[in-house]
């Protein structure tokens, strides 16, 4: 399994032609406390750069950007019941939603782990 970054700090773990994404743990710090998820529905077509979701925190509300085309499959029903696991555990626990991919060559306009911390230490 593959994790890439998005410039819009979206995280993205492929398995497969399956896409789990997320906040990244940058982020979620600069956000502060979660208090509000807003996920797609299963069943949407979502094109890259197009809104997924909503996530509100003490300090902001945020857009959350779609990193890769796709259908949504899943979403973390844990996350929308409780928004702080994007906080506690943003890369884990605290997915957003699982995306089946529709054109893989989009991963490659993606960051890996070194380009991701380069890119938020600018």
């Amino acid at each position: 399994m593959t994790m890439k970054f998005s410039e819009e700090h979206e995280w993205v773990l492929v398995n497969g032609d399956v896409a789990t994404v997320g906040i990244t743990d940058f982020a979620q710090q600069q956000l502060g406390d979660v208090v509000f998820v807003e996920l797609p529905e299963v069943g949407d077509e979502i094109e890259k750069g197009g809104d997924a979701g909503v996530v509100e925190s003490v300090k902001a509300a945020s857009e959350i950007y779609a990193p890769v085309t796709g259908e949504i499959v899943e979403v973390n029903e844990a996350l929308e019941a409780e928004p702080s696991l994007a906080n506690e555990d943003p890369e884990e626990k605290g997915w957003f939603f699982k995306i089946k991919l529709s054109n893989t060559a989009e991963l490659d306009d993606l960051m890996d782990a070194d380009a991701y911390k380069a890119f938020t230490e600018e």
